[in-house]
């Protein structure tokens, strides 16, 4: 889909501007050649580069709109959407803009970046869509306010900053992506999901358009939950697959099955699906791919991913990142992609977000049984058993006692701290994994102070919505989409992800909560509303997806270990991470753990990967 970018407040000479802007550009072509075009007025810019289908402009007056993906009008406003249909989406915006002004922000779905430029007033009002599904970051530099779906197309204008943050970094090896607003650069930010920017007078203001309402005491009759939840899933993949040529990623999970299966009933033929597979003990799920497909007599496609593959992908995963990024599975996403470009597909349907709607990670009934603990009388947490619990000898006692121990100390930790307990950088404490030089420089309470605030920010009573609703920050807008989308973005693959739908994040929002979390039972409304037409044992697995064996074959593959050995060699000589650490990462705590310490190998490869293809030494 490649992007958008451009400025307000900045001029130059007409024979400068041009190439500025295709500069701005470049980045966002590099990989799949989309057309571009821009609008250029005298102290803005704008450009768009995407297919027809993705890229809609329009201009009039000095009036400036772009928006980038796909929206539409919500279902109420059925005479806009009409319009829309006959003028397309930036013309009823630019005709309603003087109407409504920000307020029609809160009138659109879909997966877009809305730009509006005035050019007379110097007003800009940038917006991304309600799960920041596409990001937009920005950068305000003397008046001058940059924007651009990607970080390397701000850098790019004269204006624009490079210089790398040191807490970006930090931030980067403790989530393992640098979570929004927050980027790699110093002074330029991003867009959160639901927010948009208004740039006035030469100074900018960030709001939010739209933020989830959970109504938890809504009940209704789960017959009719399950009637609206079906219909629902059927219009929004029958909606994103439209007229092209589509096909579905297909793990095995409940998510991409249920696409791969409605995709077929709505396309009237079997749906095309792409698997990937591992030669590794404990990762490979290709059995319940082939379950789902047999199941849907879907047209299945299969890949198994080798050390080679990876060998190979490592240096173009890090290259189409515009900043670091530490989830490995975006290589098997990658070949995944790659299969369906090949097979002459337009785009892919990811059934990313199903979890954090309906409740299915591990670590929503984790946290449930914990939170018994806070229901204690807090004298005696406080006074009796949290001491107790810190004090007793973890090696001198027996099984069943460590254990009850182990417990206590981690309820004791009040959220959303506690879901980071086995985080790889608190574990290994920041003070031996980074440079004394480094830590002066940053704040080690922040990212922390980070995840509190999301966390309380939102207006739900139960323990699992707070986290939902945190993780369609940080697991969705700030991790896997970004993961999927730039791994199809390397193979020239259009990407959506029909269960993100607005009608059906509002649907989630107006679900009881224990029908997402019923005890300590997952996606329970889900998978009951989806018996019978899933497979039995596709509802009763266990969460998995594509994740990568790294550690795995690092432990056996000499071209691999060779890779990841000269990527952190290089990385010492940036004084980032303590050279003694890098030493005991590779010479002892890989041979430990391989599945758990590869995961630090693989972010600082990446890390350093993404140093040499930007940064200057």
């Amino acid at each position: 889909m490649s992007g958008l970018c451009g400025w307000i407040g900045y001029g130059s000479a007409d024979d400068q501007i041009q190439p500025i802007i295709e500069r701005m550009t470049k980045p966002l072509i590099r990989f799949d050649g989309s057309p571009t075009q821009s609008l250029i007025g005298n102290r803005v810019a704008l450009a768009l580069a995407a297919s027809n289908r993705y890229s809609h402009t329009y201009r009039k007056e000095g009036l400036f709109v772009g928006l980038w993906g796909y929206a539409k009008f919500s279902n109420s406003s059925v005479e806009l959407n009409r319009l829309v249909d006959r003028e397309g989406i930036a013309k009823v915006i630019a005709d309603q803009w003087p109407l409504k002004r920000e307020a029609i922000l809160a009138d659109l779905s879909g997966e877009f970046v809305c730009c509006i430029l005035n050019d007379h007033l110097q007003e800009a009002v940038l917006a991304v869509d309600r799960m920041g599904t596409r990001p937009l970051f920005y950068q305000l530099s003397q008046q001058v306010l940059l924007f651009g779906t990607s970080a390397d197309s701000i850098v790019m204008h004269p204006s624009g900053v490079s210089e790398v943050d040191p807490q970006g970094l930090y931030s980067y090896i403790f989530f393992h992506m640098i979570p929004g607003p927050d980027t790699i650069y110093l002074g330029q930010k991003r867009l959160l999901p639901g927010e948009y920017l208004i740039y006035r007078n030469g100074r900018i203001e960030v709001k939010k358009y739209w933020q989830v309402q959970f109504k938890e005491n809504e009940k209704r009759p789960f017959a009719e939950l399950k009637t609206e939840f079906l219909a629902l899933l059927h219009s929004s993949i029958r909606e994103t697959a439209e007229d092209q040529k589509v096909g579905t990623f297909l793990s095995g999970g409940t998510d991409s099955s249920t696409i791969a299966g409605i995709l077929s009933q709505v396309s009237g033929q079997p749906a095309k699906t792409y698997s990937i597979g591992f030669e590794a003990a404990g990762y490979d799920e290709m059995g319940y791919a082939r379950i789902a497909a047999q199941h849907f007599a879907t047209q299945h496609h299969e890949y198994y991913v080798t050390p080679e593959d990876v060998v190979t992908a490592i240096p173009q995963i890090a290259s189409i990142f515009d900043q670091p990024f530490g989830n490995a599975s975006a290589i098997p996403a990658f070949y995944c992609a790659q299969m369906a470009k090949a097979d002459g597909l337009d785009k892919l349907l990811g059934g990313d977000g199903g979890d954090e709607l309906f409740g299915g990670n591990e670590r929503y009934a984790k946290q449930y049984i914990f939170s018994f603990y806070e229901k204690l009388p807090l004298v005696l947490r406080e006074k009796f058993f949290t001491p107790l619990a810190l004090k007793v000898p973890a090696n001198i006692v027996p099984g069943i006692i460590r254990k009850m121990c182990s417990y206590v100390e981690q309820a004791a930790v009040p959220m959303p701290e506690r879901m980071e307990t086995y985080n790889l950088l608190i574990r290994y404490h920041p003070e031996n994994v980074f440079t004394r030089e480094f830590l002066a420089s940053i704040d080690e309470a922040y990212p922390l102070t980070l995840l509190r605030k999301i966390y309380n920010q939102t207006h739900a009573g139960s323990l699992v919505n707070r986290m939902l609703a945190s993780d369609w920050k940080f697991t969705l807008a700030d991790n896997d989409l970004p993961k999927v989308i730039k791994a199809c973005e390397l193979a020239g693959m259009n990407v959506a992800f029909p269960l993100l739908n607005s009608e059906m994040v509002d649907f989630s929002a107006h679900l009881e909560p224990q029908l997402k979390l019923k005890g300590t039972k997952l996606r329970y409304f889900f998978k009951e509303a989806l018996r019978g037409f899933l497979p039995d044992e596709i509802i009763a697995k266990k969460k998995h997806g594509f994740g990568l064996p790294f550690g795995i074959w690092l432990q056996q593959h000499k071209m691999l270990q060779m890779q990841a050995a000269d990527s952190l060699n290089d990385l010492r000589s940036r004084k980032i991470v303590r050279p003694d650490f890098i030493d005991k990462l590779l010479g002892q705590h890989l041979h430990e753990h391989p599945s758990y310490h590869g995961t630090m190998v693989w972010l600082l490869m990446m890390m350093e990967y993404w140093y040499k293809q930007r940064v200057s030494c």
